[in-house]
């Protein structure tokens, strides 16, 4: 198997799963709430599971169908965290926005900077 490291969509959807799981417990801790918080957990960590284990298939066939039950979990993530959003539990957030580069409408509820969608953002030394 590939490391993290050298798979993008490997080491995203592994850092998704965290994320889920801290805000489960955030949930949990700050509002009580263990319905909502550990459909995202389950569906947010299925997604990685699933990726893994497409990596790992035996065939194209295993690997298509793992990766699309990875994508009908991201799905039912995306649900829940329009859920969360939507009633208030969570905001989201971003430090820089470039408009365009979303597919699809987003509702931000708090950007620090948006930036031109010709400007390039990069880290150097």
């Amino acid at each position: 198997m590939k490391s993290k490291e050298n798979n993008i969509i490997v080491a995203k959807s592994y850092d998704f799963s965290l994320r889920c799981v801290n805000l489960h417990k955030y949930l949990c801790d700050n509002y009580h709430d263990y319905h909502i918080g550990l459909q995202l957990m389950r569906s947010g960590t299925s997604i990685g599971a699933n990726v893994r284990e497409a990596i790992r298939g035996y065939s194209k066939s295993d690997f298509t169908a793992k990766m699309g039950i990875a994508l009908k979990e991201a799905s039912e993530s995306e649900f829940w965290i329009e859920i969360l959003r939507d009633s208030q539990y969570i905001t989201i957030c971003t430090l820089l926005l470039k408009p365009e580069a979303y597919k699809k409408d987003v509702v931000i509820d708090y950007v620090a900077m948006e930036i031109p969608n010709d400007f390039i953002v990069g880290f150097g030394l």
